[in-house]
């Protein structure tokens, strides 16, 4: 099932770039000598734009899940989403980790990597978990794409997602949340949301189990979209897979609280 398209609309911050890069136009037309200011106008610009690109959780050039919407806190509901898979040794260890507590996570799948294992990504499913798109290749450098390969990445990704395991993306999550402007518009015409992250353990980086837990837990409540790893995962020093002790922990600290972990599609408002 294709999801419903939006309708793009710019950010404040899109409108007076193009605002900013007209009116450098005709001035540029009506007083050639100013363009040292101008210059410097657009470069000011420019920056702000690729700062914005560069905070994962930023709503500066469009519309960006970093909480789940208010009907799930009221539910006392959260998310848990899982990145860089499907991997062979870590992927079905989460899943029977998440069906001792009952519960339900975000997959965040590789196209390429979906290709490889497309039995453990229909099984992410068969569980009762989503697959969402994490790109074709999860190129380091796709928040430099333009346009146009950044679209043809996107769409690889959902119909290799699709097509291997039944289900149609519903959200998109850019290689370390890194993007640019022209996301959001080609998110729109796949009927695609941006999600981000309340919190993340930086579970490939770090191997101390305990500590990952703690910032995941930290101030734990309905709402919080949590980030881990199942692919790329650091090590513990007995060299187990990291995100298996801390996803662990942060199950025991939910269920204390009476917190439920949902998928992202299952609170998606009706369209």
């Amino acid at each position: 099932m294709t999801p419903p398209l939006r309708r793009w609309r710019p950010t404040p911050l899109l409108w007076l770039t193009f605002a900013l890069h007209l009116g450098a136009l005709l001035l540029l037309l009506w007083r050639p000598t100013l363009w040292p200011g101008l210059l410097a106008m657009l470069a000011a610009n420019h920056l702000v734009l690729t700062a914005a690109g560069l905070w994962p959780r930023s709503q500066a050039l469009g519309p960006n899940w970093r909480r789940l919407p208010d009907a799930a806190v009221q539910a006392g509901q959260f998310a848990i989403t899982i990145d860089d898979g499907p991997d062979p040794e870590v992927t079905p260890q989460v899943l029977d980790l998440l069906d001792r507590h009952q519960a339900r996570a975000t997959f965040f799948c590789i196209g390429t990597q979906a290709e490889r294992h497309p039995e453990l990504c229909r099984e992410i499913v068969r569980r009762g978990h989503a697959v969402e798109n994490h790109s074709q290749h999860h190129y380091h450098h796709f928040s430099t794409f333009g346009p146009w390969r950044m679209a043809r990445e996107i769409e690889a990704g959902q119909d290799t997602l699709a097509r291997i395991s039944g289900q149609r993306p519903r959200f998109f999550r850019p290689t370390a949340g890194l993007r640019n402007p022209f996301l959001d518009l080609i998110l729109a015409r796949h009927g695609l949301t941006l999600a981000s992250w309340t919190r993340r353990g930086f579970d490939t980086r770090n191997g101390d189990a305990a500590a990952v837990a703690k910032r995941l837990s930290h101030k734990l409540a309905a709402g919080d979209i949590l980030l881990l790893h199942d692919g790329h995962a650091a090590r513990t020093p007995t060299g187990a897979p990291v995100i298996l002790e801390a996803l662990s922990h942060l199950l025991d600290t939910a269920r204390a609280q009476g917190l439920h972990s949902v998928t992202l599609r299952s609170v998606l408002p009706a369209a």
